[in-house]
């Protein structure tokens, strides 16, 4: 007979002592119900109300060994994080569950408060040790922190001289107790900050220890305008890049966090400055040698980073993009002025001092219309639109000034076509620019979340530039192939697009190896792939056809079903976003094999697919209620800032379980994880599965099994509707009649 659902039975173990099985009562849930959170070992919602105090769980449990003073003791998971036990968080005691007696946080906390005090350098670095591993628990944070703790832990970094396991302890101490956000960043004294930065600066340093001194400070830039000042002065860009030339992919990872947030949190002036330094201080070589092409693999994080630069950098171009060009602007029209120059220098260069004004503005007014402005005599309103705006005046005067015979070729070309046949430079430019800002996304926020940068834009000074070179070029090839009139200039930039997009989508690892694959993606080819899809998604649209897709339907939802929850099995690695920044805790979520539990749990960087008995955190199937997605998440509306990011939004999902209706939290590493675990999760719920990706493996398998099918009918045309049924005959009498049959 099962257990009543209002018991909890669980283990409590002690070292010396034969284990305790007891049971917990429990009342009927309150109508409450509290908010719903990210699922934390430490900071999870009660999920029941026990009705015995936990003080006197632990009185009961101390007397059957006899304990006195049970105040001095606490419970703790025995496995996992072993997080303590209070009455915040004991509703998410389950059944089955192991806890261990253990010394009470506040004494816990007293003790370490007193060891890390001692003149014992091994006592010390023990308690140190051990406060490291225990600050990570939200209750003796708190006991710890309000013994002023922290002050002690100033006090051993500024006065102490020692730069090895000690001190790596003390960092990492301290950064677990500020990650409960109970002390303010910018509290922090001048003498701790200098001492941190010194870490950082230094050469001979444990690796371990100018690791965490990157973290706190990348940490702290964040929280204030002061503290990125200080940061920013103290900690030179140089060093930065120093950490980035090392082989510990670690020490790498955390300098690119450090630069990360320098960036991120620097006015558009100081931006602009910091990455010109960085531009002269050839930043990409170092990222495109050490990091990129290192014989590490490149993790996530570092990805992310690495798009974040990316971001940044390309965003650098958003001012110009968005401003209308100035025709009163001497500077603007003397850049105009050159692209003419530079295309008909021989031909206007002797005779134009002449020629008499208006034969002159007529003379420049048709050489501008040679170079495919639309409007002649004041081609400044074509650069009048913003975005490109003046990105694309930018784009041309490079292209004419650093490739300028395969511009003046590109010019001279089209000017000897007939007018309907030539290619206009100038609004292919503009239009090219506009494209080029939309696939690249400049001007758009940075993803919380996102990895895909370029390697070849590492690998490349002025890289939108020279990225534009090429694609301009392959305008005026995909003109030619397409044997294109000044009314098919939509089509063939429509064209031009696909081709970028789709070889930027092969991750070029150089600018020339994407000019040698873009220009092999001719019309031709565009054409073909465009026919090979369309062959793929439509089907025949016959009566037959269609009633056979129908009856196939059912049993290929079912095996996409079946897909989805065994992918669900395998697992996959959620990582845990904060509003205040970037989070490095892993954590990872599978279902069990008979599909009627999920098991979840954190994990350490580098676990990929850890075993199921090491998740110690469970849900039952039978408790989960609903599926939320999108703006409906709780931990989407949590977010004080307010301006959600579009990307997390679409990865976002939570589960809704038990009673009282707590939520698991999910920010999907892709948008194909977002798919196949929402589709898992209603498959488990009963309901249907609703993303995308369902419905384009439902239209695989049906083109797949459609084609089997049909392939003795190859050939053969399938009439629309079935042949007619004759007439029954005038009588039945070549029936057989059963009712002779011989004896």
């Amino acid at each position: 007979m099962p257990p009543p659902k209002d018991v909890v039975k669980i283990a409590i173990q002690m070292v010396g002592a034969i284990p305790q099985l007891i049971e917990l009562q429990q009342v009927l849930p309150s109508t409450r119900k509290p908010p719903c959170r990210t699922p934390h070992p430490s900071s999870r919602p009660t999920s029941r109300l026990q009705t015995k105090p936990l003080a006197s769980v632990l009185k009961d449990v101390c007397d059957a060994w006899s304990l006195p003073n049970a105040e001095r003791y606490a419970l703790q998971y025995a496995d996992g994080r072993q997080t303590y036990i209070t009455e915040s968080n004991r509703g998410e005691i389950k059944n089955g569950s192991i806890l261990q007696l253990t010394t009470s946080p506040d004494q816990e906390a007293e003790r370490l408060y007193s060891g890390i005090q001692s003149n014992n350098s091994d006592v010390k670095t023990d308690s140190l040790k051990k406060l490291a591993n225990l600050s990570q628990d939200v209750t003796f944070a708190q006991e710890f922190i309000s013994r002023n703790g922290l002050k002690q832990i100033f006090h051993i970094v500024e006065e102490g001289n020692d730069t090895g396991e000690m001190l790596a302890h003390t960092l990492k101490a301290f950064m677990e107790l500020m990650e409960h956000d109970f002390v303010s960043w910018e509290t922090l004294s001048a003498a701790f900050i200098k001492k941190i930065v010194s870490y950082v600066n230094m050469n001979a340093v444990d690796a371990s220890v100018q690791q965490l001194s990157l973290s706190i400070l990348e940490n702290m830039v964040p929280t204030s305008r002061l503290l990125f000042e200080l940061v920013k002065k103290e900690v030179t860009l140089d060093r930065l890049l120093t950490h980035l030339q090392v082989t510990n992919a670690q020490l790498q990872l955390k300098a690119m966090a450090l630069l990360i947030a320098l960036l991120l949190a620097a006015t558009d002036a100081e931006l602009r400055d910091m990455m010109d330094y960085l531009r002269e201080r050839n930043i990409r070589q170092f990222i495109h040698k050490n990091i990129i092409h290192s014989s590490e693999p490149l993790g996530d994080e570092m990805a992310h980073y690495l798009y974040v630069l990316q971001s940044v950098t390309l965003n650098l171009c958003e001012r110009r993009m968005r401003t209308s060009m100035d025709p009163y602007s001497q500077e603007q029209r003397e850049l105009l002025q050159s692209l003419r120059q530079t295309a008909f220098e021989s031909e206007s260069e002797a005779p134009a001092s002449n020629f008499s004004t208006e034969r002159r503005r007529s003379l420049c007014a048709k050489e501008f219309r040679k170079l495919g402005f639309t409007n002649n005599s004041n081609p400044a309103e074509d650069l009048r639109r913003a975005p490109p705006g003046l990105l694309a005046l930018d784009n041309m005067v490079y292209f004419s000034r650093h490739t300028p015979n395969a511009y003046s070729r590109f010019v001279l070309e089209n000017s000897s076509r007939e007018d309907k046949h030539e290619c206009p430079f100038a609004r292919s430019s503009i239009q090219l620019t506009l494209i080029l800002c939309e696939i690249l996304h400049v001007g758009e926020p940075c993803s919380e979340t996102a990895q895909a940068f370029y390697p070849m834009f590492f690998g490349q000074d002025h890289f939108f530039e020279e990225l534009f070179c090429i694609c301009i070029q392959l305008v005026n090839k995909t003109w030619k192939e397409m044997r294109a009139t000044q009314e098919d200039f939509d089509k063939v930039l429509q064209v031009v697009r696909e081709q970028i997009t789709r070889t930027l989508s092969l991750k070029p690892t150089s600018l020339e190896l994407f000019k040698t694959r873009v220009n092999v993606l001719n019309y031709s080819e565009i054409l073909k792939l465009r026919q090979t899809e369309r062959l793929h998604q439509e089907e025949t649209l016959a009566v037959p056809v269609l009633e056979l897709r129908e009856r196939l339907k059912p049993e290929l939802l079912e095996l996409i079903q079946q897909q989805r929850l065994l992918h669900l099995c395998e697992g996959t690695l959620f990582r845990k976003i904060s509003s205040r920044r970037r989070q490095d805790k892993l954590w990872y979520c599978r279902l069990s094999p008979n599909h009627k539990v999920l098991h979840y749990g954190d994990v350490e960087e580098g676990v990929h697919s850890p075993p199921i008995e090491s998740l110690p955190e469970k849900i039952p199937v039978a408790d989960m209620k609903m599926l939320l997605v999108g703006k409906e998440c709780p931990h989407t509306k949590e977010k004080s800032s307010g301006k959600q990011n579009k990307d997390v939004l679409e990865l976002a999902f939570s589960i809704v379980y038990d009673v009282e209706e707590y939520c698991l939290n999910f920010i999907a590493p892709t948008r194909y994880e977002f798919c196949l675990w929402t589709d898992g999760l209603n498959v488990l719920l009963g309901k249907e599965m609703t993303s995308e990706r369902t419905q384009t493996d439902l239209d695989v398998l049906l083109s797949m099994e459609l084609k089997l099918r049909l392939l003795d009918l190859e050939n053969v045309s399938i009439p629309d509707n079935p042949p007619p049924i004759p007439k029954p005959p005038s009588n039945l009498n070549f029936c057989y009649d059963f009712s002779h049959t011989e004896q």
